[in-house]
């Protein structure tokens, strides 16, 4: 109510709920968006955690790599980018329809709604069109010896 009021106030008042709905979902979303960060971060220091002691900090486990204790290592860094160059070929190979809801679903992080719309189908074809998309890439990938 607050962005709302300070930002908008000298929009007319028939604007008003447009407004905060839109002012509303973009809260929403960045807090899980801020959320899947910290569960990713917590999820992966918990690892480097010992089962003895539950006071000690992970970070201090970690050994510093090129000044930075997340610096990932040459050969790492080359696996990764050809893993992702597999993926977006793989991706490129998709049919356009598959691969238009594939990209506004997961990529763009569009509801199942907002991708019907604007790719002018109902939801069920949206569906239809991701799940057929997950499971041609992850068969693709899985023929690459390519597990995620």
């Amino acid at each position: 109510m607050l962005k709302l009021t300070e930002k908008y106030g000298d929009k007319p008042p028939a604007e008003f709920p447009m407004l905060f709905q839109r002012i509303l979902q973009n809260v929403i979303r960045d807090c899980f968006r801020r959320l899947k960060v910290r569960s990713i971060w917590t999820t992966l220091l918990s690892a480097f955690g010992s089962d003895d002691n539950d006071d000690s900090d992970p970070l201090e486990t970690l050994e510093a790599r090129d000044g930075s204790n997340l610096a990932a290592s040459p050969q790492s860094q080359v696996e990764q980018s050809q893993v992702m160059a597999i993926i977006e070929a793989e991706i490129g190979r998709l049919p356009a329809r598959q691969r238009e809801a594939f990209l506004m679903r997961y990529w763009e992080e569009m509801d199942i709604a907002e991708t019907a719309a604007a790719m002018g189908c109902s939801e069920g074809s949206v569906k239809t069109h991701c799940s057929r998309a997950t499971h041609t890439l992850a068969a693709a990938l899985n023929s690459k010896g390519i597990t995620l």
